[in-house]
C-alpha cells in the first residue's frame, strides 16, 4: 500500500512542496528528505503513477550521445542497481543490455561518436557486426543491418514498484504524501513563492519543485513560469505468453523505424514504436491503428515478429520538449520555483540523478553534473541554446 490516502490531513504549511507523484517526484522527495530538508510536501493529482509513471517500458540506460545524458543515465543505473539497499525495494531490475539496430552506414557514423562519449564515462558500450547481434537477439535478421551498438550494462525495471519504493522510504523519512489532491494555483509575490493553493486546502510554502509530468505547462504557468511540454501518446503491446517462450534478449531498438521490444519477464514480449502520425494530446486510450508501422517495420529488422499475436497493451504520455531533452532547474523570475520535467520518454531512466540533482539545487549544494544546460531557458531567443540528443526514441 502506497503512502497518502483519503484521510492525509493537507498540512497548513511546508518547507517544499512536490507536485507530481510519478517516478521523478518520488525520487526528489525522497533525497529531500534524506538529506533532512525540513517538511516536505507531496501532491498528487491522482495516485501515485497514475500518470506518465504508470506507462513506461521501464527501460534503464547510459546510451545517449550527449554527454549530459550519459552521466544523468550512468548515475542512475548505479541508483537502480543499489535500490533494494537504498531505499530499499525489489524494482524488479533485468540488466538484459539495450542493442541499437543500425541500417547504414549514416547511422553507425552517430552511434561511434556516441559509443565514445559514452566509454569516456565507463559506459561498457560497443558496436557489433550483424552476426553478434543475432547471437544476442535470435530475432534480428542479420542481413538487413550493418552493425549494432550493445551496452550489457542497460536494461529494464518496474516502474510503479520504483515509485513505491521512493514513497514508502520518504514517508519514513517524515514526507507527507497526499494523493487526489489537485493543485489550482500557486500564489507569489516580491518575486518568491508564497503559497501552494489545492483542492483540499492551501499550503504556504516558499519553495515549489514542480514534476508534473505532462502536466507542467499549466503548474509553471500558475507561477508565470513557461515550461514547453507537450504531452504525447505513445503506446505498447503485450503478447501474453508466447509457446515456445521468447528467449532472453537484450531490449532492442530498430533506430531509423524506433521499433522496440523486450522479454517480459512471464514468458512474453512487450512491442512498441513511436508512431509519427501522433497528434500531440493528452488522450490516453488505446487503440491498434499504430500495429501496421510496427509490423512493417518487423519486416525488415524481425519477421518473426511479423504475426506474433497481441493480446492486451495500453496508452501513456510522454512529455515532450521541443528538442527531447529534459527540463531541470529553477525558474529566474520567481525564486524557488524549481522543475524537473519534460524528459521526453526518459524520465524513469534518469529519476534517481535527478532526484539528487534537485535536491541540491534546494539546498545550494554543486550538483555531481552541470544541469544549467537544460534549464528552460534555452528556448528563449534565438535557439542556440537547443540541444541535439541523437540516441532517442
Amino acid at each position: 500500500m502506497l503512502p497518502g490516502s483519503a484521510d492525509v490531513v493537507l498540512p497548513g504549511s511546508a518547507d517544499v512542496v512536490v507536485v507530481g507523484g510519478g517516478v521523478v517526484g518520488a525520487s526528489i522527495a525522497f533525497h529531500l528528505a534524506e538529506a533532512g530538508a525540513g517538511r516536505v510536501l507531496l501532491v498528487e493529482r491522482d495516485t501515485p503513477a497514475s500518470g506518465s509513471s504508470g506507462k513506461p517500458i521501464g527501460g534503464v540506460r547510459a546510451q545517449f550521445s550527449d554527454p549530459l545524458n550519459v552521466r544523468l543515465g550512468q548515475r542512475s543505473l548505479e541508483a537502480w542497481r543499489a535500490f533494494g539497499d537504498r531505499p530499499g525495494a525489489d524494482v524488479g531490475l533485468e540488466t538484459v543490455g539495450y542493442l541499437f539496430l543500425l541500417a547504414d552506414e549514416a547511422e553507425v557514423e552517430t552511434f561511434r561518436r556516441g559509443i565514445e562519449v559514452q566509454r569516456a564515462y565507463g559506459v561498457p558500450s560497443r558496436l557489433l557486426g550483424p552476426r553478434e547481434a543475432h547471437a544476442l537477439c535470435p530475432y534480428v535478421d542479420p542481413s538487413s543491418i550493418v552493425a549494432a551498438a550493445h551496452s550489457p550494462a542497460d536494461g529494464y525495471a518496474l516502474p510503479r514498484a520504483a515509485v513505491a519504493g521512493y514513497l514508502r522510504a520518504a514517508a519514513a523519512l517524515g514526507v507527507t504524501v497526499v494523493t487526489r489532491c489537485a493543485v489550482t494555483g500557486i500564489e507569489t509575490s516580491g518575486g518568491a513563492v508564497r503559497a501552494v493553493r489545492t483542492t483540499a486546502g492551501t499550503v504556504r510554502t516558499g519553495t515549489v519543485v514542480c514534476a508534473a509530468g505532462a502536466w507542467s505547462r499549466a503548474v509553471g504557468a500558475m507561477a508565470g513560469v513557461d515550461l514547453p511540454v507537450t504531452p504525447l501518446r505513445r503506446q505498447i503491446a503485450l503478447t501474453g505468453p508466447l509457446d515456445p517462450a521468447p528467449p532472453r534478449v537484450p531490449f532492442t531498438l530498430d533506430y531509423g523505424s524506433t521499433l522496440y521490444f523486450h522479454s517480459d519477464g512471464a514468458g512474453g514480449l512487450v512491442l512498441g514504436l513511436s508512431d509519427p502520425r501522433q497528434e500531440p494530446g493528452f488522450g490516453r486510450e488505446a487503440d491498434d491503428g499504430w500495429l501496421d508501422l510496427f509490423r512493417r517495420a518487423a519486416a525488415r529488422r524481425a519477421p518473426a515478429l511479423v504475426d506474433v499475436p497481441v493480446t492486451g497493451g495500453w496508452a501513456g504520455l510522454y512529455e515532450m520538449t521541443p528538442d527531447r531533452d529534459a527540463l531541470i532547474g529553477e525558474a529566474p523570475g520567481v525564486g524557488r520555483f524549481l522543475y524537473a520535467t519534460g524528459f521526453s520518454g526518459h524520465g524513469f531512466l534518469q529519476a534517481p540523478a535527478v532526484g539528487e540533482v534537485v535536491r541540491d539545487l534546494y539546498l545550494g549544494r554543486t550538483p555531481f553534473v552541470d544541469v544549467g544546460p537544460l534549464t528552460a531557458g534555452r528556448f528563449e531567443g534565438a535557439a542556440t541554446g537547443v540541444r541535439s540528443e541523437a540516441h532517442i526514441i
